[in-house]
């Protein structure tokens, strides 16, 4: 439904010891994508701020296949496949060149009312007509 795709290239200051990207900057590099994808509807967090909602990621999970090393450049991807009740996105870490899987996992995010920072049971309508949808949630 909803899909972006970047371009990266593993910096200096992401290695480790061992000469490949430390575990922890994946978190960041499906952050860039993730950030691609919502721009794409205008729906970013200053946008979701705006409308009155946040929405924190309540669930991370990556599996990591092979190392993404210094200078490599790699395709992140990050796709929307739930959005009724939660946002939950799926990405994938690729190099650029060989289409090779480095890592690939999802996040679940929850919509939370920025004001009384209660949690919603729905997507909030304002998200769901950025995606094209109707709805008859708040």
């Amino acid at each position: 439904m909803l899909r972006a795709e970047v371009e990266l290239i593993v910096p200096f200051h992401d290695i480790d010891l061992l000469n490949i990207a430390w575990h922890g900057h994946y978190c960041k590099y499906i952050e860039i994508a993730r950030c691609a994808m919502l721009d794409k509807i205008g729906y970013g967090y200053m946008a979701m701020k705006e409308t009155g909602y946040v929405w924190p990621i309540v669930d991370l999970q990556l599996r990591y296949v092979r190392p993404a090393q210094f200078e490599q450049r790699i395709k992140v991807s990050a796709e929307l496949v739930e959005w009724e009740y939660r946002m939950k996105i799926k990405y994938r870490v690729a190099d650029a060149e060989t289409g090779e899987v480095l890592a690939k996992g999802h996040t679940i995010q929850a919509a939370v009312d920025a004001d009384s920072r209660e949690m919603c049971f729905a997507s909030p309508a304002v998200f769901l007509e950025k995606l094209g949808i109707k709805s008859d949630s708040p």
